[in-house]
Formats: structure tokens, C-alpha cells, sequence
């Protein structure tokens, strides 16, 4: 792996991990139709240097998201502190706190088993394509569910609902800790390359009454252990015979991943402030079928 590939595909992980259109993917299908043969074909052996790089560069988002959410990871800290030692949850962090834990589990279990099976039975352009047009109708589907939701809240405008704020939407602070496990699975799904983390768990906070700003942060609080995690558990890989010749290439491209994401990051807490998931479903369409045409 040349400098410039892992320079590229470090900028386009730390994009595509937060923006709902699936980092997998795009690392499968981009060097693909790029050419690069030499990542192409050990894309789906059991054993492959460019999935163990992949994975690696989640590091670098991973510390681009703790530095952007420093506050509030100090904050859910001392919250989760609390609750412990008073045996109960009191306040808007403490839930939150427990909310990340829970949504994180049935990933993590789930990806513990079948990670490496799923990424190399999926981890073809065809496949990936395929996904993710999927995803751009997940995208699309929520977007939809969310404006039936908007005309229902119109209907009882004149009704006080608990738990409800402006437009009918719920708080984040306010979600029971099960909707936090049914948000957290929804993660599962994006072990399909082509399936986007981001994009699921907004769709599935979309679904249970959250608006765009709080379905995007809580994806991004959620995504940030569940990354950090995968990035660690690969360094033996890295360090073992699958690192071989592209140890600095992963260091390189997880500093640009983790400048990339930053900036991802910053600026789509900005978008979800006023606008939605429909170009993402778009792009999602667009980029999905140029695959399956080139590749079917």
C-alpha cells in the first residue's frame, strides 16, 4: 500500500464514518473503481492486511470524536460516577451515560462473533453496492417516518403530551434506557458493508421521537466507544504478520482519518440543525447503482 492510498483512504474514512453513507462501503467500492487492485484482492481473504488497516484507522476517528465531545464525555463520566455510587439515575447525564452503555452491548457481543465472517463474505464491490442502496432507503424511510410523525403532532398540537417538546419531538434525557438497547442494535446492521452506523442509528432516534440534531449526537456518542473499541482490537493484527508493510500507512492515514472526522463532525452537528437525511439517501442511490452497474 502506496502513502497516497492510505492518505485517501484515511480522508475517506473519517468522512464516511460520520456521515450516514457508511465508511465500508465506501473503503470497498473507492478502491475498486480507483483501480487499486493490490487492496481489491485481499479485500475478502480471512486473512487481510487492507480490512486489518481499515479498522485500524477507526482509531483516529475515534480520538477526533472524544476530542470534539471532550464536555460531554467528562460530563456522562462523572454522571456514570454518580449513578453507580448512589444506585440510581437522577439526572439528564446519568441517563445519557447509561443510555451509550446499553445502546453499546448488543454490538459489541454481536460483533465479537460475526465481525470477521461478515466483513469477509461482504467485503466485495458488488455486495457493498447493493448495501448501499439499502441504506439510502433506511435513509429515506426515516426521513418519511418523521414527516407522518411531524403531521401526527400537528393533529394533537393542541393536546399536551409529557415527554414532548417543540414539533412533537422527544428529549434525549427523556428516552427509557430500552429504546436506548433498540437504537444501540440498530448498529448491528452497518457490519454489512454498504450499511452505514451513522445513518441507522439516526433513522432508529428518528423513530423513537428524537429530532435530527438529537438523533445525530446520539449516534455520534454511541458510534464513539463502539470505534474506538474495533480500532484496539485490531492492533494485534496490525502488529502481527497482517501489519506487515503498512504499519506507518495505517499511523498516516488515522491522522488524516481523525482530521477528517473532526471536521465531518463539526460540520454535520451543523447540518442536522436545520436539514436532513434526504441528499445522503441520494448520494447513496447515485454512488450504489454505479456500483452495480460496474460491477454486476
Amino acid at each position: 500500500m502506496s502513502y497516497l492510498q492510505a492518505i485517501v483512504m484515511g480522508i475517506l474514512q473519517g468522512i464516511t464514518e460520520l456521515f450516514p453513507v457508511s465508511s465500508l462501503g465506501h473503503g470497498v467500492l473507492i478502491p475498486a473503481l480507483l483501480g487499486w487492485n493490490n487492496l481489491v484482492g485481499s479485500q475478502t481473504k480471512s486473512e487481510s492486511f487492507f480490512l486489518a488497516f481499515l479498522v485500524g484507522l477507526h482509531l483516529g476517528t475515534a480520538v477526533a470524536l472524544l476530542v470534539y465531545y471532550r464536555r460531554i464525555w467528562g460530563r456522562l463520566t462523572g454522571g456514570l460516577i454518580t449513578s453507580v455510587r448512589d444506585r440510581q439515575i437522577k439526572t439528564p447525564m446519568e441517563r445519557l451515560a447509561w443510555l451509550i452503555i446499553v445502546g453499546t452491548i448488543p454490538v459489541g457481543l454481536v460483533g465479537l462473533i460475526f465481525e470477521h465472517k461478515l466483513r469477509v463474505q461482504f467485503a466485495k464491490p458488488l455486495s457493498a453496492a447493493i448495501f448501499l442502496i439499502i441504506n439510502g432507503f433506511i435513509l429515506a424511510g426515516g426521513e418519511l417516518l418523521r414527516r407522518r410523525s411531524l403531521s401526527q403532532a400537528a393533529k394533537a398540537k393542541h393536546r399536551h403530551r409529557r415527554g414532548r417538546v417543540d414539533g412533537g419531538f422527544k428529549r434525549l434525557a427523556d428516552l427509557p434506557l430500552t429504546r436506548g438497547v433498540a437504537i444501540g442494535s440498530a448498529q448491528i446492521l452497518a457490519l454489512f458493508a454498504g450499511i452505514s452506523r451513522s445513518g441507522v442509528t439516526m433513522v432508529a432516534g428518528i423513530s423513537s421521537g428524537l429530532d435530527h440534531e438529537d438523533a445525530a449526537q446520539f449516534s455520534f456518542l454511541l458510534a464513539t466507544p463502539v470505534i474506538l473499541l474495533a480500532g484496539l482490537y485490531k492492533i494485534p493484527d496490525l502488529l502481527g504478520p497482517n501489519g506487515a508493510g503498512v504499519r506507518m500507512q495505517c499511523l498516516v492515514g488515522s491522522i488524516f482519518a481523525g482530521v477528517a472526522a473532526f471536521l465531518s463532525v463539526k460540520f454535520l452537528v451543523r447540518w442536522f440543525e436545520t436539514r436532513n437525511l434526504w441528499p445522503f439517501a441520494l448520494y447513496c442511490f447515485a454512488l450504489g447503482t454505479l456500483g452495480v452497474i460496474r460491477f454486476g
